[in-house]
C-alpha cells in the first residue's frame, strides 16, 4: 500500500517512522478538493457515525476537502466508497441547508463497523516560555476579535488566557477546532455575535483534541462544520470583525520567511491552512496574523536560534516574506507589516535570543542594500 498524504500528523509520522510507504503531496487545505477531483481515487474511505433516524451517517470530526469526493465515488458504480462507522464517534453539527456533513446509507459501497475510541491528541505542557509569548500575543486581541488558533502548546495557552481574562464576545472562524476553543466556549467568552458572516455560531472544519472535545462537540449546535472550500478561503476570512490568526513556526529568516512544516528534512506538519489564514490577515487594518515560535530549541544538545540569518538550503518555506505579519517570541513582538527589508531584519534582531543577536545583526545589516 502506498499512501499520499495531504498532511503528515502524529499517524503518518508513527507509521512513517514504522517503515510505511508514506509521501507527502505539498498542496494547501483549500487545493485538495481540485487535487481529488483530478485524480479521482477508484476507492474513497472516510470514518462516521452509524446512520441516524434519517439514513444517514454523519462525516463526525472531519469534513474538509474531501465531501464532494465521497459523494461522487458513492454515485460511480466504477468507484467504491466505504465508510468506517463507530458510535464513539460524536454527531456534529452544520450549516444547513446552504452545507452538510451527512452522506445517505444508500450511496455507501461498503459500511465497516468499529468500535474503537476516537484518536485523542496528547496534551502538551506549556512552560514560562509559552507563557510569555502567549501574554504578548493576546494583547493583539480585542473585544470582539474573531479567532483563528492554531496547533501547539502556545496557540493552547493563548486560548486558555483569554478564556481566563477580562476581556470577551470572541467570534471563532478556524480551520481546526481544538481543546482551547472550547475553553473559550465553556468560560462564556465565545459569542460570535460581532462577526458579520455566519454570525451566532462557531465555524471550523476539523477538529482534533481531547475525548473530552469530542464529547462536548456532539450534537453541540454552537459549533458549525463547514467545507474548508469556505472556512479557508481568505476573501471570506476577512469579512470577518476584528480577525486575529494565532499559529506555530519552526524557523524564520531575518527576511520574514516562515517555516512551519518542514524541517532539516523532516516532514512534521503540511501545509494546511497555513498561508490562506496569514494572508487573509492582511486584508483589513483591525486585521491581525500571529506566528508564534520560542527564540531558540536544542538540537542534538545544541542550543540553536530559531531566527536565522537566511533559511538553509533546502528549507522549504511555509508562508513567503509578503505574507508575514506579526512574529511572536518570549522577547517581544515584529509587526513586519510596511517595513522595508532592513527595517524588518532589524525588528526580527530585536526578538532574538540575546545570545545570537550579534550574529543576526551583522547578516542584517547587509541585506536591501544592493
Amino acid at each position: 500500500v502506498s499512501y499520499r498524504a495531504g498532511f503528515f500528523g502524529p499517524a503518518e509520522r508513527i507509521m512513517l517512522g514504522e517503515g510505511a510507504n508514506i509521501e507527502l503531496v505539498p498542496g494547501g487545505f483549500r487545493q485538495f478538493a481540485p487535487i481529488l477531483r483530478r485524480y479521482a481515487p477508484r476507492v474513497m474511505t472516510a470514518q462516521a457515525t452509524p446512520p441516524g433516524p434519517d439514513g444517514a451517517v454523519n462525516l463526525s470530526l472531519h469534513l474538509g476537502a474531501t465531501y464532494d469526493e465521497l459523494v461522487m465515488a458513492g454515485q460511480d458504480p466504477d468507484r467504491l466508497l466505504i465508510v468506517e462507522v463507530n458510535p464513539n464517534l460524536p454527531r456534529t453539527c452544520t450549516l444547513s441547508p446552504d452545507f452538510t456533513n451527512t452522506i445517505d446509507l444508500g450511496l455507501i459501497d461498503v459500511v465497516v463497523e468499529a468500535d474503537g475510541t476516537p484518536y485523542a491528541m496528547p496534551p502538551t505542557v506549556p512552560d514560562e516560555i509559552d507563557e510569555a509569548i502567549a501574554d504578548r500575543a493576546c494583547s493583539f486581541v480585542t473585544d470582539g476579535a474573531t479567532l483563528q488558533i492554531g496547533i501547539g502548546a502556545t496557540p493552547d495557552m493563548v486560548a486558555a488566557k483569554l478564556a481566563g481574562g477580562d476581556g470577551g464576545s470572541y467570534g471563532i472562524h478556524s480551520e481546526m477546532f481544538t481543546d482551547g476553543l472550547m475553553q473559550l466556549h465553556r468560560a462564556g467568552k465565545v459569542t460570535n455575535d460581532a462577526k458579520t458572516l455566519f454570525n451566532g455560531v462557531s465555524v471550523t472544519t476539523f477538529a482534533l483534541g481531547s475525548s473530552e472535545l469530542y464529547h462536548w462537540l456532539d450534537g453541540n449546535d454552537q459549533v458549525a462544520f463547514v467545507p474548508v472550500q469556505v472556512v479557508n478561503e481568505p476573501s471570506v476570512i476577512a469579512r470577518n470583525h476584528a480577525f486575529v490568526s494565532v499559529n506555530g513556526a519552526l524557523r524564520v529568516d531575518l527576511y520574514g520567511q516562515v517555516v512551519a512544516d518542514s524541517i532539516d528534512g523532516k516532514q512534521i506538519s503540511g501545509v494546511g491552512g497555513h498561508e490562506d489564514f496569514v494572508a487573509a490577515a492582511e486584508l483589513r487594518l483591525d486585521d491581525h496574523s500571529l506566528i508564534c515560535l520560542r527564540s531558540t530549541a536544542v538540537v542534538d544538545g545544541t542550543t540553536r536560534s530559531r531566527i536565522v540569518p537566511l533559511l538553509p538550503e533546502g528549507s522549504v518555506v511555509s508562508t513567503p516574506r509578503h505574507h508575514t505579519g506579526i512574529i511572536i517570541t518570549e522577547y517581544g513582538a515584529a509587526d513586519l507589516s510596511g517595513l522595508t527589508v532592513r527595517e524588518r531584519a532589524a525588528a526580527l534582531v530585536d526578538i532574538a535570543h540575546p545570545a545570537f543577536r550579534a550574529e543576526l545583526a551583522d547578516v542584517a545589516a547587509t541585506l536591501g542594500r544592493s
